[in-house]
């Protein structure tokens, strides 16, 4: 860590008088460092699953470390500047849980303008492959489910639906229709029955405390999609090493819609459905939640995600294609974010002067 400056060791002996610091669940040192780092900001917040999606930027000349972190809750908030730009990486960690812990810590205790989120991830769309970049408009958490009982179908009101606490207007998944080995013209059914997909409830910092909305899918940040279109013809990479290249050649595309679920999901049917149903390309489990605290915090975020498989699932897949490709993929979302950051920081520039 840095060595504090004499400005945090007369605020830390400061805060050191008062008792109430004894019941805080950070410590005086790193509540310290947080206000000192403030100081500096605001900053964009990176949020970032894994390691091996997150070493390529620590390694890429386009990142600037200052030489701070700040360890707290499990987590490890790096600092430094892209394209001039203050940033804090953080890594979540699997899942959509682990997402929206360090979405709300980054913005909770951090002076943050804006999120973007990256990683790599799989895909439902059939005109994307291996390796491209995406940038959905959209996000939601397609895993909240209410699971019907067997014998109600589509016409019979779900359990609490009056209350409004479930609902019937997004859509199911009818399991029956997954059936296989059925002789034509026979009728059948599952005892599974139908999956009906729910709205988050969420609850804005500007709306009424404990006063819920509703949210299945949730918008990007408009400026930052539209800035997203100038990477539209970047060169992304297609080799793996000089005897190992894709045989076509990556590219970014902004796209309607992904979807997250703490699922890794490498089934053909459940894929195909989500793509008929929803329109998804993007197949995670991050994004929604980053995307739903950003909302209800009114945060500007944006998800860029490369793919780091072909349609997973269709029989002719390798089944460690995944493994295989991860390093390409994740390369190629690094590239796109510092080249997203690059046109923010120069859109920012344009406006000030």
């Amino acid at each position: 860590m840095r060595t504090l400056s004499v400005a945090s060791i007369l605020l830390y002996a400061l805060l050191m008088l008062s008792p109430l610091q004894l019941n805080v669940a950070l410590s005086t040192e790193t509540q310290m460092l947080i206000e000192e780092a403030n100081m500096s900001g605001p900053y964009l917040g990176l949020v970032i699953p894994n390691s091996y999606e997150m070493d390529p930027l620590l390694q890429s000349p386009n990142f600037t470390s200052s030489n701070l972190f700040i360890d707290f809750s499990g987590r490890r908030f790096r600092f430094g500047t892209i394209a001039n730009k203050p940033v804090i990486l953080v890594m979540t960690g699997l899942s959509m849980i682990n997402a929206a812990i360090t979405t709300q810590l980054l913005l909770s205790q951090f002076d943050i303008e804006g999120v973007v989120h990256y990683g790599v991830a799989r895909h439902a769309n059939p005109s994307l492959n291996l390796a491209d970049v995406v940038i959905p408009q959209y996000w939601s958490h397609s895993a909240l489910w209410s699971w019907q009982r067997y014998g109600n179908g589509p016409e019979d009101e779900l359990p609490l639906e009056k209350d409004g606490d479930y609902t019937r207007e997004i859509g199911y998944l009818n399991v029956a229709n997954y059936t296989t080995n059925v002789t034509d013209g026979s009728s059948y059914d599952n005892l599974l029955n139908n999956i009906w997909f729910q709205p988050e409830e969420v609850f804005p910092i500007d709306g009424t405390p404990e006063e819920r909305r509703h949210s299945f899918w949730v918008a990007v940040d408009p400026l930052y999609y539209e800035i997203s279109q100038k990477l539209e013809d970047l060169q992304l990479e297609r080799c793996l090493n000089s005897t190992t290249c894709l045989p076509h050649i990556p590219k970014v595309s902004r796209v309607e819609r992904g979807t997250s679920a703490s699922i890794f999901l490498s089934n053909a049917a459940y894929r195909s459905f989500l793509y008929d149903k929803f329109n998804v390309s993007p197949l995670d489990m991050e994004s929604a939640s980053v995307a739903l605290v950003c909302l209800q915090q009114r945060v500007p975020f944006i998800v860029i995600r490369a793919l780091s498989s072909s349609l997973s699932g269709s029989g002719s897949s390798d089944p460690n294609e995944a493994a295989k490709f991860i390093s390409l993929a994740s390369k190629n979302s690094v590239m796109a974010v510092v080249e997203f950051i690059r046109q923010l920081s120069l859109h920012q520039q344009l406006i000030t002067h």
